[in-house]
Parts: C-alpha cells; structure tokens; sequence
C-alpha cells in the first residue's frame, strides 16, 4: 500500500511537536506548517544521498528559518543519516545531543550551514550559488551540476542582509537558487501586518528574481509552483501559504505556535487532528519505510557521478580543491625572499595586493572581491577577471555596498567547497558584517577578510571612518584569527597563514598609509606563525619591552632607538596575532614578554585588553575616544603616539 504524501509530511510534524514538547523549548510552529513543501521537495526534487553526505554534487538544502530546526532533524533522520538517531531527537536541545536549538552543520552532516539569526541562512546560500556556478563554469556539468533550495521564514525576509542577498542574487542571474517562502503571515509579536506592509514579492521581482505562489498545504499546488521555478532561467522566489503549527487545532495560525512547546492537551488534539496514532518518537513502519526509499533514490545518481569523476581528466584537482586541500608544497617562501632582496615602504594594503598577485598565481580555487572598495582594498589582481552573469569563471566579485550579504556569500562558497574566498572593505565597516563573520568562526570555515584603513591612519576621512575598538573587539571573537601586519614581510606571512588554516576564518587589518620595511633579513621560519617575536633585541640592559602591532611597530623601534641613547634597554617586540601568540609555549611566552621588566603596548586603537600582556604595571599606549579629522601624522601626534612623545613617558615610569 503506498503511503501518503500527507502520512510523509505528518511524520515530520509528529517528531517536531514531540521533541520540543519533551524539551518544553523550542519552535513547532514552522515544521509543521512547512511539513507538506519539505515532503514534496525531498521526495521528488532535492538530490542528495545520505549515505555519502558530502558528495559534492549533491544539492544544498539551507534551512534559514533555523529556529525551526526540528525540520531537518526529522527530514535528516527519516531519510536514513546516521545521524540524529531517534535517541538524539529525544534529547532535543539537550547537552551532547546533536539536535541544537538551532541547526549546527559542525553536528550534523547534512546540514549545510548553521543558521538562526534569521535572513543570514539565505545570504549564505547566495555564496552556496555563486560556489557551484563558478566551478560549473571550471569544470563542467559532469562534475558540478546542482541547486541550492532555501527555506525563508517572513523574519528572513525582513532582515536587512536579505535585501543585500537578493540584490546580488537577482544581477548576477543565479538561476540554480531557488528560495521556499514559508508565507505563514506570522512573527513572535503577533500578525506580519504589525511591522509590515511591504509587497513582498514586488521587492523580489523588482531584484531579478522569478516569483511564483502555491498553497503549501496543497502537494500537487507545490509541485506546480517549484516546476515553475526550475523551468525559470532567473532565481526563484516559491511563496508558500501555509498555516504555522498546521495539525494543532486550537493553536494554529497563531504567534502562540511559533516559540513554545504546543502543551501536552495540545500535542494529543493535534495528534486526534491528524490521526497520528503512535507514540512520541515511534514512526509507522511503512511511514518509515516510505522515508527511507525516498533516501535512497539519490544514490544511483551519485554512483553515475562517481563514474563520470573517476574518468574525468580533472579528477585530482577537482578532489583536491573539494577537499580544501592546497596544492602540495604550497609557499610564499619564494615570494617572501624577493621581498628581502629588494625592501620597499608600502601600506600593507598594497602589501596584501602584491602578496595576491603571487597567491592568485599559485592558487586557482581563490575567489576574491571587495564591497564597492575594490581600488582601496587592493583586492584585484591581474588573474582575477569579473565573476558576472555571463561569466562565472571569473575569479573577482563585485558585491556592491552590501558588507553583510559579502560576509555571508563568502561563507556560502566556504561551506560549499571547492574555493576559498577573501572580501574586502574598511575595517571600521565590520560593524556591518560582524554577524557574518561571528559565523564563520562558528562554523570553523575559511573565509578571509581584507580589512583596509585601520585606524587613525587613514587620516582626514574622519572618526566616522576611524576604527578605535574594531581590533579589539574582532579579537574577542572565539576561532577568529586577527592578523596586522606591521610591513610587506608581515603582510604575506599572515596571508599564508590564513590560507593554510582550513579550520577557521581570518582577518587582515591593513593600513592606508606606508609603513617601512623592517624584516631586511631572512628569517629561515615565518616569524608570523608565533604571533608575536623579538623583532629588536635590547643593546643597553634590558629594562622595557615594547610590544606593537600593525602601524605601530616602527614607532616601537624608533621609541627603542630615544630609549637605548639614554641607556635604557629596550626590545622591541612585534605581535601580529594575539591567538597565535596565546598557542605557544609559555616558556616562549616568559622569554619573550619577561615579568622583571616593564613592559608597554603601543597600537592606534583602545588599550582596553592590552594588561593581560603588559600587566596592570604596565604602560598602555592607544586611543579611548573616536579620532578627528587630520592628515594622519598630525594625529599621531595629537594622540601622542609618536616616538618623541612615548618616550619620555617611559622614563618617568621607570624613575
């Protein structure tokens, strides 16, 4: 007897109000009211192959209303993943149990991206579109030749950084993208219509994009709509109807479904309603079954994949790239004793630029661009051509002033594979993408930000335009390294350590303004992976340690130089990274920054941070207000970071 597609789709809201009942937490609102579109999309559209969860021509399925997580933990366990077993679904957002609140793709293979704050899921899965496209363009529909589905709730929709998504979406013609609107009309505060008038669909017509509705609890309607969307060459906006917590009578339809557990009179109405008769975490056999066959149809097209790979002439770079690996001896050795052999003063922006130009040669799979700052970044090199709607093999994105939605779709490519992305834009605008990067760290993906005019330095553009605490507080952020370089020889140190490290993102705080070259002698080591190491050791009895990053180590050295002619000695230390710093021995730690000594920060931003490496003892030479507007010498010296004004302030220290 074969089994009801609205038997299927039950399967999915009787895990989902039963989870979060157990854990008295959670959203049962939208996996039950977006059970039928989830059913039809994996039954008859989605291709992907539990068995082989990684396999990179599978579709990519994004939950961005990631607050309804139970969808696809149901649709992950039903369609036959290892994992989350029905034990793991029991413990429903409890400690060690898989099933997160929100959907973590670091605990479950098969989800594509960790989501909940609403919109960033579907910006992601631009960058996803982008990925596949530009290696469709590289290696050709017998290797790459896939969609990317989205579920958008009404709160992605709203978000700001969707407006930035679609944007990109719709110019760039992304036709692979097809977006599942779960129009349910309802958000925590009550009806959309509280906070919104807006013609939803107009914005996205009006982006590019393809538009078409359905009633979403109407299987057959469902179909209709999505065989729209696949015959529209632009991407696809699916609004589906559908009622939130659809199954619980009393409930449905209302707020009161969308973030509480259904109450256990409700949870057994609804069960009467949609005469589901087995008990919480028990599926039907031929319910189960059903699911599992529908799991199963994507390995023969996996398996016809495997055999076009395996034939391929592009097979051991195909895999490598898939697999994140860089091409074997991968180095900037070569590049770094040119830099020796012929010293330069640059800003480390244009540092960065000459470092891609080498980068971008060696390693094929980068995918650069810049928000609408391309000229200042330094993010283009001659081997980076446009990636546009007529030509996705180009190597270079051009995101326009969308910072956020660059965050994300640099996420996106990370988390599809097969390229490494970096973007650029000031760093005092990662205010803008914060979100995006925090989730990158999260997610331990490589996603690489440019991140120009660092501090006062930047000069007469003003406070608005000043990073005081950005540094800082990109620092705080677990699994994000922080690099600034402080010359050319730093610049292409950190950028090879950013390449090599697969398990996180990375952040290049660059100059504007021209730093001499202080590394003339070749090292024999990259002195960047330390984090921080004696650039200038003390001539006179060591009685300071200065330590500096970015723009400021040549103050430190010049700083240095007043001191050792009074007789004090000084060593001048350079900290790139404080995470690479933190990593190392502490026998190296006590060496380098001795407690016998006083020891002094010097860096254009807030000292706030700075004593767990000075000590409270110590001298922390910064900023703790917004800057002005001034050349950029002047304002080094009218917030005293200058050698002549440092100085003196030591000595008075040390007497």
């Amino acid at each position: 007897m074969t089994v009801s597609e609205k038997s299927l789709a039950n399967a999915i809201r009787a895990l989902s109000m039963d989870a979060v009942q157990a854990a008295n937490s959670g959203h049962p609102g939208m996996p039950m009211g977006m059970a039928d579109v989830a059913t039809v999309l994996f039954k008859d559209y989605l291709k992907f192959d539990p068995k082989a969860p990684k396999w990179a021509d599978r579709d990519r399925f994004v939950l961005s209303a990631g607050h309804g997580s139970m969808l696809i933990y149901s649709l992950l366990h039903l369609t036959g993943y290892a994992r989350p077993t029905m034990e793991d679904i029991a413990n429903f957002r409890q400690l060690g149990s898989p099933c997160a609140g929100h959907p973590e793709n670091f605990e479950l293979a098969g989800v594509e991206a960790t989501t909940g704050p609403l919109g960033s899921g579907l910006a992601t899965a631009v960058g996803m579109a982008i990925a596949e496209r530009h290696l469709n363009a590289q290696f050709g529909d017998e290797l790459v030749d896939h969609r990317t589905w989205v579920l958008a709730g009404d709160g992605c929709l709203m978000e700001g950084v969707n407006h930035e998504a679609i944007g990109l979406a719709g110019h760039l013609n992304l036709g692979r993208l097809i977006v599942l609107w779960d129009d349910n009309k309802i958000t925590i505060d009550g009806a959309v219509d509280l906070s919104s008038s807006e013609d939803v669909r107009a914005r996205y017509a009006a982006t590019g994009w393809h538009v078409v509705s359905c009633d979403g609890h109407d299987v057959a309607d469902v179909r209709r709509a999505i065989d729209e969307a696949l015959a529209d060459p632009r991407p696809s906006l699916v609004a589906c109807a559908t009622k939130i917590g659809y199954g619980a009578p009393n409930k449905a339809g209302t707020s009161g479904v969308h973030g509480s557990a259904l109450g256990e009179a409700e949870v057994a109405a609804a069960r009467e309603f949609l005469g589901w008769s087995a008990e919480p975490f028990v599926i039907p056999e031929d319910i189960a079954a059903a699911w599992k066959a529908i799991g199963a149809k994507g390995g023969d097209a996996r398996a016809a994949w495997a055999d076009r790979l395996g034939s391929n002439a592009h097979k051991a770079e195909f895999e490598r790239r898939m697999a994140g690996e860089l091409p074997a001896g991968f180095s900037l050795d070569a590049y770094i004793d040119t830099l020796i052999a012929n010293p330069q003063k640059v800003a480390t922006r244009r540092a960065s630029e000459l470092a891609l130009g080498a980068i971008n040669d060696l390693l094929p799979e980068t995918l650069g661009g810049s928000a609408d700052l391309t000229g200042s970044n330094n993010t283009k090199t001659k081997s980076t051509g446009p990636l546009t709607k007529d030509d996705y093999s180009g190597r270079y994105v051009y995101y326009g002033i969308r910072e956020f939605g660059m965050a994300c779709a640099m996420n996106g490519m990370a988390l599809h594979g097969g390229v490494i992305p970096y973007g650029g834009t000031f760093l005092v605008f990662s205010d803008y993408m914060r979100g995006g990067i925090r989730l990158a760290a999260l997610q331990q993906i490589r996603a690489i930000h440019v991140l120009t005019h660092d501090s006062i330095g930047l000069g007469e553009d003003g406070p608005t335009h000043q990073p005081v605490e950005h540094v800082m507080s990109l620092r705080m952020i677990p699994n994000l390294d922080v690099y600034r370089p402080a010359d050319i020889v730093e610049t292409a140190e950190c950028w090879e350590l950013a390449l090599k490290d697969a398990d996180g993102p990375s952040v290049l705080a660059l100059t504007r303004q021209n730093l001499p070259q202080l590394r003339t002698e070749k090292a024999g080591e990259n002195l960047s992976a330390r984090g921080a190491y004696r650039l200038k050791a003390a001539t006179a009895e060591r009685k300071v340690v200065l330590v500096a990053t970015g723009s400021e180590v040549e103050i430190a050295v010049a700083t240095a130089a007043l001191l050792e002619e009074q007789g004090i000695g000084a060593d001048v230390v350079s900290m790139p990274s404080w995470a690479h710093f933190d990593a190392q021995p502490q026998a190296y730690k006590d060496d380098l920054l001795p407690h016998h000594v006083l020891r002094c920060s010097i860096e254009a931003g807030t000292t706030f941070g700075w004593e767990r490496y000075v000590g409270i003892a110590g001298l922390r030479f910064g900023i703790d207000t917004f800057g002005a507007s001034a050349p950029a010498d002047v304002l080094y010296d009218h917030f005293g970071l200058t050698a002549a004004k440092i100085a003196p302030r030591i000595v008075a220290a040390l007497d």
